[in-house]
């Protein structure tokens, strides 16, 4: 209850009495309370997708849901979160959300970062979604990898705690003779110790394997918790 409403006052079938069975009197009720209130959304999913504008986040959406984001070369692409539900078969399935693209300083607004980041709160497992193989040889996809870390980091720690797998994709456009050896190197460099999956979202490499570990997952965190905050909500 954020409000209450005024005690409402007798009616006039209060004063009804054997001799006075039609009352015209009645009691005017008391003031309820008044109250601005600003409530903010946030988007109930299993899986939240995250990573710097461009990592191919919608593109992945795309792959596994039948959603259609908007998908196109430049950074930005995504400006509100898109939600797809992953069936993994008849019985299973889980809702995934595709959270534009985050940058340094997200946590203090950059990119509009503080507009989305909220919609992570609900989410069971965040999938931080990296391009191994960006365009812009200047890049650096370390560097971008960790920047998504900080900002969580500051944003609430709570959301740095929560379980956070790590998605290299664009594989595809590495050369096989040294996929391994890049991906390895990726995540020395990261420090990452966490689940690894490489993947294309553009061809569907890897993709079916990832969603398959996301629901045995999801399954297995259900049996031992609730969603921490589900009673708030």
């Amino acid at each position: 209850m954020v409000a209450m409403g005024g005690r409402g006052g007798l009616g006039n079938v209060h004063f009804a009495t054997p001799t006075y069975r039609a009352p015209r009197i009645a009691q005017k009720g008391e003031p309820g309370q008044e109250r601005w209130l600003k409530l903010e959304l946030r988007l109930i999913a299993d899986v939240g997708i995250i990573g710097y504008p461009n990592a191919g986040k919608s593109t992945f959406l795309g792959a596994v849901t039948r959603a259609n984001p908007k998908v196109a070369d430049y950074p930005f692409t995504t400006l509100a979160p898109n939600l797809g539900v992953v069936r993994v078969d008849e019985q299973r399935s889980f809702v995934v959300a595709d959270i534009p693209g985050l940058i340094e300083g997200a946590a203090e607004g950059a990119g509009l970062g503080h507009r989305f980041l909220r919609h992570l709160a609900r989410n069971r497992l965040l999938l931080h979604l990296v391009d191994i193989a960006p365009y812009d040889e200047e890049a650096d996809p370390v560097k971008d990898a960790l920047a998504i870390v900080e900002e969580l980091k500051k944003y609430d720690a709570a959301l740095f705690e929560k379980p956070r797998w790590l998605v290299i994709n664009k594989v595809d456009r590495l050369d096989d003779a040294d996929r391994k050896e890049r991906i390895a190197q990726f995540i020395q460099s990261f420090g990452w110790t966490g689940p690894v999956f490489p993947i294309s979202a553009l061809t569907g490499e890897g993709c079916r394997p990832l969603t398959y570990a996301i629901m045995d997952y999801l399954e297995s965190m259900k049996k031992e918790a609730p969603v921490q905050g589900d009673e708030e909500a």
